[in-house]
């Protein structure tokens, strides 16, 4: 959420005067949005990365507030359990070597932050669910101790009125249920932020609703929850299910998820805004004394504050967001689709492809969301989700006959994104240097067909015909992937297995 909460109780006229607050915030966007108040292009991306703490057993270490007091840097915080934390990468302008520089500032802060939890005995694991996580580790009482944290659980527990229910089937079933949203801590991120004008973010938007199948299919990296395996990228389903507010007589109504990919492309960034206000009910009906239509009368700029609280409780995989700078308000498309890991090198490739891909399908003459029905975007981000790097995608068949085909993701990916996204990269400016090595890092995974996830499971089974046991199998892939993951190289060059002990003697 981002936001300073106190906890507290909230009545009637609590939530009367927050809803009315809302509109009225929703008014100043619209009239922002209208007076063309927003900044001008600036070409800004930003970068978030959720991390886990992991002890050299390779299970959670429950010690975010003591790493984060040695760490003691602001480009840290805590998340929403105490084996998280998130990094957070100053905005940078898309051009020249900027990958090449993000890279190196991550692994500065990065190697760090992991000597630092050295001191406590623990090491930071970028992944994006922790395999050796167990039911006992996501409880109400691991919660990070702030109070917007807890807060937001009373009221999503309130809300739905009885036990989460997890229920994911995939190459096996879990079932399972939780008394708090706690399980939701599981799913580490990396969130992909870029400012854009008021003219140009519906465009932005739906490219990136687009193409966030094609991103999980070439970057899944979490098959594992509570010793199961599930969908290739199970971060999905269990962060929709860990924060639904809807007990099943909502959800059979049609009532929507807080978690929530959408349902229809978009015209304008007020589009998501009205969405959220007209479909959700607040979670936190917390007001501020602004009156943002005054401010604006007087010619200053609104917070917006209970819009943008409200806003960080709508769970969309590409999310729009409202903020100031210098004075400034600006828009930005927030792309939450992606998992931690496997290692800087994937990461910063992760971000290069779909920088270079969304200014590319934003600026085509017949934009693919005008070729392809949403449900089949929807449906593509589903399969990638449970498929990973072997996922099939309906997409615009090429040439003038229209219509969509299936395909694979990684066909699609080498045959047609690539090139977009390279098209892409030379639009913003970046060097032909950085575009071909981070580009080449993703085509080397379609050519091998191999990503994080594939690697885990591939591990995974290797060990468990080594004769280990399903949890001593897991801990030894996660010890192997945090030794990998720290030299570096990226996932589709890892050996798949644990390494063969040495000889005695």
């Amino acid at each position: 959420m981002g936001e300073k909460v106190v906890a507290g109780q909230f009545d009637l006229s609590d939530r009367q005067r927050y809803r009315d607050k809302l509109r009225r915030c929703l008014t100043g966007l619209e009239r922002l949005l209208a007076e063309q108040r927003f900044d001008r292009p600036k070409n800004l991306m930003g970068l978030e990365i959720e991390l886990n703490l992991v002890g050299t057993d390779g299970m959670p270490k429950m010690l975010n507030g003591e790493v984060l007091e040695r760490i003691a840097s602001r480009d840290f915080q805590t998340e929403l359990a105490m084996f998280n934390l998130e990094v957070n990468i100053a905005p940078h302008r898309l051009g020249g070597r900027v990958f090449d520089r993000l890279a190196e500032e991550l692994r500065t802060s990065l190697a760090y932050a992991d000597r630092k939890a050295g001191e406590l005995d623990a090491g930071i694991v970028m992944i994006g669910i922790l395999p050796t996580l167990d039911r006992d580790d996501l409880v109400s009482s691991n919660l990070s101790d702030v109070d917007r944290y807890t807060l937001l659980n009373d009221q999503i527990v309130a809300a739905r009125g009885e036990d989460f229910v997890l229920d994911i089937d995939g190459v096996e079933r879990l079932t399972c249920t939780s008394k708090s949203i706690a399980p939701e801590a599981a799913c580490t991120s990396v969130q992909l932020h870029l400012q854009v004008t008021p003219g140009r973010f519906a465009d932005v938007w739906n490219a990136a609703q687009a193409v966030a199948g094609v991103q999980i299919a070439v970057g899944a990296n979490s098959p594992f929850l509570f010793g199961r395996e599930l969908w290739r990228e199970s971060r999905p389903p269990l962060f929709q299910q860990s924060t639904d507010t809807r007990p099943p007589e909502l959800q059979t109504q049609g009532v929507r998820p807080r978690t929530w990919f959408g349902e229809r492309w978009i015209s304008s960034a007020y589009d998501l805004f009205e969405e959220n206000l007209r479909y959700f009910p607040a979670l936190l009906p917390i007001c501020d004394d602004e009156d943002p239509l005054k401010v604006l009368d007087e010619g200053g700029v609104p917070s917006l504050a209970e819009l943008v609280l409200h806003n960080g409780t709508v769970y969309r995989w590409n999310r729009p967001v409202y903020d100031i700078a210098d004075g400034v308000p600006h828009l930005r498309v927030e792309n939450r689709v992606l998992p931690a890991g496997p290692t800087i090198t994937d990461v910063i490739a992760n971000a290069a492809f779909y920088y270079g891909l969304v200014r590319a399908l934003a600026e085509e003459s017949r934009p693919v969301w005008t070729r392809m029905p949403f449900e089949a975007g929807a449906a593509n981000f589903d399969a990638a989700c449970r498929h990973g790097i072997d996922a099939r995608m309906t997409w615009p068949r090429r040439g003038r006959y229209g219509g969509t085909v299936e395909v694979d993701a990684v066909s699609l990916v080498r045959d047609e994104l690539l090139p977009l996204a390279e098209a892409g990269l030379a639009a913003w400016g970046v060097e032909p240097a950085d575009r071909d090595l981070y580009l080449g890092v993703i085509e080397e995974r379609c050519r091998r067909r191999a990503n994080g996830a594939s690697w885990q499971a591939a591990t995974f089974h290797r060990a468990l015909e080594a004769g280990l046991s399903r949890d001593a199998a897991l801990a030894a892939t996660t010890r192997r992937y945090g030794e990998l993951m720290r030299t570096g190289e990226p996932v589709h060059t890892w050996p798949v297995g644990l390494p063969e002990p040495a000889p005695l003697g």
